[in-house]
């Protein structure tokens, strides 16, 4: 009965620190580009953006070491290309940000 116990408890250690609510400042990309939008050979950086998005790829965050899946699509085109702060829910392991809110960074 002890080990259930400590099992169940392990289990929702993981499950509460996968998906953490935190803070994360970057630049709002998108799906394909990433950090390099280079291979477009589209420049502005904000106008391969919104190439990309024709396309079918979605808005996404670069922090830096890491290109964020964003919930929220619609606040993000006023951003593209320009670094924001995203607080939301945040899986680690899905690189996935459920976005609470979007602010410019200071």
């Amino acid at each position: 009965m002890k080990k259930q116990i400590a099992i169940a408890l392990a289990a929702a250690a993981l499950m509460w620190a996968a998906d953490e609510k935190k803070s994360i400042t970057g630049t709002i990309t998108d799906s394909m580009c990433g950090a390099d939008h280079t291979a477009m050979k589209i420049k502005p950086d904000e106008k391969c953006i919104k190439e990309c998005l024709k396309m079918g790829f979605k808005y996404a965050l670069w922090d830096g070491r890491t290109v964020w899946a964003l919930s929220d699509q619609k606040t993000p085109a006023k951003f593209a290309a320009k670094k924001v702060t995203v607080t939301g829910t945040v899986d680690e392991s899905k690189q996935t940000i459920q976005v609470d809110s979007m602010v410019a960074a200071k």
